[in-house]
């Protein structure tokens, strides 16, 4: 079958499209014929071999994938690995059927970005009503998710961080209260600004360095920064037990590898994604259909931040 495969760890140019071994399926495991893959930033970790998990080579990448299986059910499931692929196999309770009022790519939106927005707000941040919420990357696959649940779930105001006007109108069209310049330089100032001169309650952050420098800078006592990302690959600087103190502020890290296979953290919150999704009162925002063989520049639009919303893979091309 057809699928991306790395031979060895680094940047967007180690992507390959590659005849590969059909995968077989173990007891417990179902085989699926792939209709979409989708493309994390996560992934772009995974190829260079610095993600959380370490990776082994040589690999086909893709921990995600919408389709069908032998007895003709539409599933999105959450895979190791193999995804980008015209066929993967995932882990029975890691495969969740698929309403009829959610499409491909809105299922594939939910499935790792949607369940962690859901997890961020509601299990890491502990979202209470009336709270301010700022939202990094917010007209990417995560933020523009976040963005519309943080209103959902009751928050006073959001605040949302893109690096251009058009990321930033769309983040405001999905219901953020205002949008604001996502460079580092000036964020703490700009982020408080956008809250009336307050400082604020909850910061959901993925890109590090100066980022979450600023982002921890402008929390309110008993505020909270969730991190879950990396995007600059640059460590931002050292927390001390002090500093939490002296603010009475919190950092809580997430990973939603942490929750899958878990049907109070997985399967329960997906079935509300679903509902919110199929009544239309959540828009999953789908980007981009990549054909597969041009994964090399879905990584590179991905890594230099000319994307919005879901990326994903059309294995048929």
């Amino acid at each position: 079958m057809r699928a991306i495969q790395i031979t060895e760890f680094g940047g967007p140019e180690v992507l390959h499209l590659a005849e590969v071994p059909e995968p077989a399926p173990q007891p417990g495991q179902l085989l699926i014929e792939v209709a979409a893959a989708g493309v994390n930033y996560a992934d772009t970790h995974s190829v260079e071999d610095s993600y959380l998990s370490r990776s082994s080579l040589p690999m086909v990448p893709g921990g995600e994938v919408v389709g069908r299986t032998p007895d003709g059910r539409r599933v999105v499931a959450l895979t190791a690995t193999g995804g980008y692929a015209e066929r993967a196999v995932a882990w029975e309770n890691m495969a969740l059927d698929v309403p009829d009022g959610v499409s491909d790519g809105a299922a594939l939106a939910l499935v790792v970005q949607g369940l962690t927005a859901w997890h961020l707000l509601r299990t890491s941040a502990r979202i209470a009503p009336g709270e301010t919420v700022v939202v990094h990357a917010a007209a990417g696959g995560t933020g523009s998710l976040a963005v519309q649940l943080a209103k959902h779930f009751g928050a006073g105001r959001v605040i949302a961080t893109a690096s251009t006007k058009e990321k930033r109108d769309l983040a405001l069209e999905l219901g953020a209260d205002v949008a604001v310049e996502a460079e580092a330089e000036g964020l703490r100032d700009r982020l408080i600004a956008a809250n009336g001169g307050k400082p604020v309650d909850v910061v959901l952050e993925m890109t590090g360095g100066p980022v979450f420098d600023a982002s921890l800078a402008a929390l309110a006592p008993f505020g909270r920064l969730v991190t879950y990302g990396m995007a600059s690959r640059t460590e931002p600087k050292p927390v001390t037990a002090a500093n939490l103190m002296a603010h009475s502020s919190a950092v809580v890290g997430f990973w939603l590898m942490h929750c899958v296979g878990k049907p109070a953290l997985h399967a329960e919150p997906m079935a509300e994604l679903f509902r919110l999704t199929a009544n239309g009162e959540l828009r999953p925002q789908v980007g981009e259909a990549y054909p597969m063989s041009e994964a090399t520049r879905a990584h590179e639009d991905l890594r230099a931040r000319r994307t919005t919303g879901k990326l994903i893979l059309d294995p048929t091309r």
